[in-house]
């Protein structure tokens, strides 16, 4: 019997390549803006959102304002005179047409799949996340998906995990394993729900004092020694 039978994965930037799909995404963003794309450009917009999205996982603001507000600041920053919301949508079907994923996801997924049940729990725009997935590689081996939009909570509150284990028959907290790169959205979730958590560390960052990391994974095939 394997320890964790159920598999919580994050999506973005521990299964799909993210950081590919948002620079092309963003790319056609600036097209549309008038904008020359520059890698120093979209560090600049990096700088904007990001923020955003921190304040998203500690409850300051909420999706539907911060997808608008983003490229809000950036055409203002930029004294672009362009449509903030047209931005966030060209944005967004960007993201939803990459389905490139990260180093060795396929296999994994493919070979954990055989012995667990893996499940999708992400924070991302639910329209960008369910047509990425369902063109993804990966989709026949995911069981379901769970997303914020969807649950009316966000990770890290309890509340989305509570979500998350009302529709799961089985699950418990002892026989499932959250699976992530962030620390203030997957690994203070599974913290928030004491759940066991597995910190997918791809850049070799230092561990904080603040969260409670059980395992921590540079590859993703590390993940067969401990589920």
């Amino acid at each position: 019997m394997s320890r964790y039978q159920y598999l919580l994965f994050d999506a973005d930037n521990t299964l799909f390549d993210f950081e590919a799909a948002n620079h092309n995404a963003f790319a056609q963003t600036c097209e549309y803006c008038g904008l020359t794309y520059t890698e120093e450009l979209y560090e600049f917009y990096e700088s904007i959102n990001r923020p955003l999205w921190h304040q998203l996982d500690r409850g300051e603001v909420t999706k539907e304002f911060l997808v608008v507000e983003r490229f809000r600041r950036f055409c203002a920053a930029m004294g672009v005179d362009a449509d903030p919301a047209e931005c966030n949508r060209i944005q967004l079907a960007g993201l939803g047409s990459s389905t490139a994923l990260l180093p060795h996801a396929l296999e994994v997924v493919e070979t954990l799949s055989r012995t667990h049940k893996l499940y999708i729990v992400t924070n991302a725009v639910a329209s960008v996340q369910r047509a990425r997935l369902a063109a993804s590689a990966i989709a026949p081996y995911i069981t379901a998906a769970f997303i914020s939009e969807e649950a009316g909570a966000a990770k890290p509150s309890k509340a989305y995990f509570d979500y998350v284990f009302e529709r799961i028959d089985g699950i418990t907290k002892d026989n499932c394993l959250v699976i992530g790169d962030s620390l203030s959205s997957d690994i203070k979730g599974a913290n928030n729900a004491g759940l066991p958590a597995c910190w997918y560390n791809l850049k070799g960052e230092a561990r904080p004092d603040d969260v409670t990391v059980d395992y921590e994974i540079r590859d993703l095939r590390e993940l067969y020694d401990i589920v």
